[in-house]
């Protein structure tokens, strides 16, 4: 059977069929705003835990809204804080129930990174009260530790010492995403800079200073971040956001620090500036997923080239079969509006197209006032735009072209990695074919649901596993449902009974979420024997009324 698997020429098995639509033409002539939006949502929503969304309440209806992870900022707040932030997200993962299921939520720590802020405004503390800064009057910025609780109107405290050596007169420094610019006009000391305010704006406490005229001698990890790490591995975070990843050895020093302890927690490196964007590819493959942070990315190269690496890294990944994040400004004008701009809701739509996992919402849900609203926006736009998503022509390329696909598999490729990569492709070509609800996969480590999600069905993807950690990382593949199912394996029950009581707990979830009804047909992927790597089978049946299945295909 493995002999023929590598002998078949894969581009001409009957599965490659060529998509419904011609192209991508015809297929968008076939829109329309007046059909029915999907019932479920494939694209997984971060959002951003802060004042405005850190009690249990909130955090509970955050979830049912759509929230499938808890994103913590260590560029703000202590380690207390955000220890007993992440004890309200876990009861509020324990009380919520969308669609009467339990839903697993993961929470990822978002490092500081070798990234450059303000300090404390004097009135704000780590609050967001704010003061304002006027176009044309000069300002302080300086180093000294003093200032670090003094920000105001005519003095800036930033946290990084070298920033007088290496700035030079007439270069800019950039606060809070660029909307505020200071030019040098003098080296004050060594310690300070007096500058000119080029574009006013509201400052607030802790905002990000990108200099992108120089070049920044900051180490990939700070004490700061391998303290936070550290925290977050007893805290038992699920993923690690890591911040202005430049090169592959970056992503290597997050692995040393996690150590063997950590080595299940998700990699997921931010690209934020230029470097970043030159070394995607090692990056790619060094970590377990890419965001595309468009803050500072939007600063560190011309911000009429930021959807180019947008879609760019976005492909690639795609093709790596690695999830990818968009984030930054996503519903930006929901912090302070119960409705987005319509570029807003365009923006959230084409990160879709373009390929996202997830999309992620930073002040909209950490210190807005419309947390709850904007997620339920965020879900409506996500769902929309994945009813309008090319899948046939989408599944076509990525089987003809994905770099780990079936036409790129040789004879040194591991069997099971073949077998499991076919099983996966029949699935996914089986749903299409027959019109399937759901396809369910029985997983131990989750490796076929991801192998899965590379190929974007237009079906939901019901992931059946017993691992928690599993069940909560989940939500970062695309199309991914974890299900935690808590029955503890009996080794005396025969491996078939097993994997009816779990194809059956899909299926009552299913029905739960609206997806599965009688007469509908399922895809249910299954392995031979319990454990990892044994993936190899694939059935399509029709449930009754009763959730019962009546018929195999």
């Amino acid at each position: 059977f493995t002999t023929l698997l590598y002998t078949i020429k894969f581009e001409t098995m009957s599965s490659l069929l060529e998509p419904s639509h011609s192209c991508s033409l015809i297929h968008m002539t076939s829109l329309s705003v007046f059909a029915k939006e999907r019932s479920i949502r494939n694209t997984a929503i971060i959002c951003t835990i802060g004042p405005a969304s850190r009690q249990v309440d909130t955090l509970t209806r955050l979830i049912e809204a759509g929230m499938n992870i808890a994103r913590m900022n260590f560029s703000h707040g202590t380690h207390d804080y955000h220890a007993e932030t992440i004890r309200n997200v876990r009861e509020a993962a324990d009380k919520a129930r969308p669609f009467g299921n339990k839903r697993p939520v993961a929470i990822a720590l978002d490092t500081k990174g070798p990234e450059i802020r303000t300090g404390n405004l004097k009135s704000g503390g780590e609050g967001y009260s704010e003061v304002q800064l006027k176009t044309g009057q000069d300002i302080v910025v300086s180093t000294k530790k003093e200032h670090y609780g003094e920000c105001g109107s005519d003095i800036i405290y930033v946290d990084y010492q070298n920033i007088v050596n290496i700035m030079e007169v007439g270069q800019l420094i950039y606060i809070d995403d660029g909307l505020m610019s200071l030019e040098v006009k003098a080296k004050k000391d060594e310690h300070s800079l007096l500058c000119k305010v080029v574009n006013g704006g509201a400052l607030g406490s802790h905002k990000g200073v990108n200099l992108p005229e120089s070049s920044v001698d900051l180490p990939a990890l700070s004490e700061r971040d391998i303290s936070d790490i550290k925290f977050g591995l007893e805290q038992k975070i699920d993923m690690i956001f890591a911040s202005f990843i430049r090169k592959a050895s970056d992503v290597d020093s997050i692995k040393k620090t996690l150590g063997e302890a950590g080595k299940h927690i998700k990699i997921i490196s931010k690209i934020e500036n230029k470097e970043g964007i030159e070394n995607i590819d090692e990056i790619i493959t060094a970590s377990d997923g890419i965001m595309v942070a468009r803050g500072d990315m939007g600063i560190e190269i011309p911000p009429e080239k930021v959807f180019l690496a947008q879609k760019m890294m976005s492909a690639k990944c795609n093709l790596a079969g690695k999830p990818v994040i968009c984030a930054t400004q996503m519903l930006e004008s929901m912090t302070v509006n119960p409705r987005p701009t319509r570029a807003e809701a365009s923006d959230v739509a084409n990160a879709v197209l373009d390929g996202a996992d997830c999309v992620m919402l930073s002040g909209e849900t950490a210190k807005g006032s419309y947390p709850l609203e904007t997620v339920k926006m965020m879900s409506n736009i996500c769902r929309e735009a994945e009813a309008a998503w090319f899948s046939s022509q989408y599944f076509f390329d990525i089987r003809k072209y994905g770099s780990t696909g079936l036409g790129h598999l040789n004879s040194d490729t591991p069997a099971n990695t073949i077998i499991s990569e076919g099983t996966t492709i029949a699935a996914v070509d089986a749903s299409f074919a027959m019109g399937c609800s759901c396809i369910i996969v029985l997983t131990t480590t989750g490796t076929t649901a991801k192998q899965m999600s590379r190929y974007r069905p237009r079906a939901p993807i019901l992931v059946v596993t017993r691992d928690e950690v599993v069940a909560r990382q989940m939500h970062l593949w695309s199309g991914c449902f974890p299900l935690l199912f808590e029955k503890p394996r009996d080794e005396a029950m025969p491996w078939m009974e097993d994997v009816d009581d779990r194809v059956k707990f899909a299926v009552d979830a299913g029905r739960r979420m609206g997806i599965v009804e009688k007469d509908s047909k399922v895809a249910v992927v299954t392995g031979w024997k319990t454990g990892p790597g044994s993936t190899n089978t694939v059935r399509v049946m029709t449930v009754d009324k009763d959730g019962e299945f009546v018929k195999n295909y």
